[in-house]
């Protein structure tokens, strides 16, 4: 990357894109919705089980203009921006977020919180992973916390995350896809038992679209 675009991309007036795409949210608050997905190249979070793992290494992916970015996504009907990755507080995400809600677009994130925040969000999910802790500012403005949940040792480290976020947070637990029929069970017994907590599923995988 010379200098020029590296500089671009610090300021987030170019960002990697590794996918834009028009679908129904699958996951979480806004499950059912149809939403533009804005998914950027890069994360240093690495987890084991993602199902993305392309999108781990930036450089592989073009850098697109923020003004193209968005123009794309307003060529759509639905007004929901889901900005995911990859981890996509690596990025500058305010000209993105400030270019999408001119648009109209409710914005939201999909984050580890590994990183600081930036943008101007409508909606944060964060999915802490014990991989790569969250910054501490995180916890305070998320809107909805979505622990993945691979095995047993997950559930205590939920209890641990939702000590972290502010009453108003909806707690989430989502079994990872690969081990979904093993946890269920254990999710549905968790939830009963505490029910502040929903469970989500990746209805999206189930009818098998993007």
């Amino acid at each position: 990357m010379n200098v020029e675009a590296a500089s671009r991309v610090r300021e987030g007036q170019a960002l990697p894109l590794m996918e834009a795409f028009y679908t129904i949210q699958g996951e979480g608050t806004y499950s059912g919705q149809p939403a533009y997905f804005i998914r950027l190249g890069g994360c240093d979070v690495g987890c084991v089980w993602c199902d993305v793992k392309d999108s781990w290494e930036a450089g592989k992916w073009p850098l697109v203009e923020i003004d193209q970015i968005v123009a794309e996504a307003d060529a759509y009907p639905a007004r929901l921006a889901v900005i995911t990755g990859g981890e996509p507080l690596m990025y500058a995400l305010g000209p993105l977020t400030r270019g999408l809600k001119e648009k109209g677009f409710t914005t939201n994130l999909e984050t580890s919180g590994a990183h600081p925040y930036s943008g101007d969000l409508d909606w944060i999910c964060l999915s802490p992973k014990k991989f790569k802790s969250p910054v501490p500012e995180i916890y305070t403005i998320a809107n909805e916390l979505k622990v993945i949940v691979y095995n047993k040792s997950d559930f205590d480290f939920a209890r641990s995350e939702a000590r972290k976020v502010a009453p108003s947070c909806k707690l989430l637990l989502q079994p990872e896809w690969s081990k979904a029929e093993q946890m269920m069970p254990q999710i549905v017994d968790f939830v009963k038992e505490n029910p502040r907590w929903r469970i989500s599923l990746q209805t999206h995988k189930y009818m098998e679209i993007p």
